[in-house]
């Protein structure tokens, strides 16, 4: 009987660089450039997600359905960290300046691609439909409401919202004992 998620044999035909154990990917998810790709323990990845280039996930990772990450530059989530619905992430940008062109059928000497590395610290969650821009870091423990856009480093342990996401309270890392107590 063949089951929503791929199989361990099946994951490792994908080709990731590296593949964990308690890895649950859904069969409608998309990979671009696995073999950059480093997955850890204990992830989950939903329906209709779409992964493109240099991505390393932790740990006890959540990405629910609908998420884009696009890695050029790289993307990393640590451990204890989640994706809530249609997120995207983008370590890369066109240059909208109108002294380039844009996409990716025009050759790269037409282009001015530019980004960063985005970082997403351990016990961070983004909640459903933010969009994350390059060379980000989302600092450990940080929770970001729905519908913000991320563009800029984010300091831990606060809970942001907005467009661009702000500083709305802080947050409780009380979360931390639990992980003590448990492991």
């Amino acid at each position: 009987m063949t089951t929503s998620f791929y199989t361990e044999k099946e994951l490792t035909q994908i080709g990731f660089k590296e593949v964990g154990k308690n890895v649950l990917i859904s069969r409608y998810a998309q990979f671009y450039g696995a073999s950059d790709m480093i997955i850890g323990n204990n992830v989950r990845i939903d329906d209709f997600c779409i992964l493109s280039g240099k991505i390393k996930l932790g740990s006890y990772i959540h990405i629910s359905a609908y998420n884009a990450l696009y890695g050029k530059f790289g993307i990393e989530m640590e451990d204890y960290t989640g994706l809530s619905p249609r997120c995207t992430l983008f370590s890369a940008t066109d240059d909208f300046s109108g002294e380039y062109l844009i996409g990716p059928t025009i050759d790269s000497k037409y282009t001015n691609v530019t980004g960063g590395k985005i970082i997403i610290k351990k016990y961070s969650q983004l909640g459903s439909n933010c969009v994350v821009l390059p060379e980000v870091t989302i600092e450990e423990g940080v929770a970001v409401g729905a519908m913000s856009l991320i563009n800029k480093n984010l300091s831990g342990w606060g809970i942001y919202k907005g467009i661009p996401a702000k500083l709305h309270s802080k947050r409780s890392n009380k979360l931390l004992n639990l992980l003590i107590n448990e492991y």
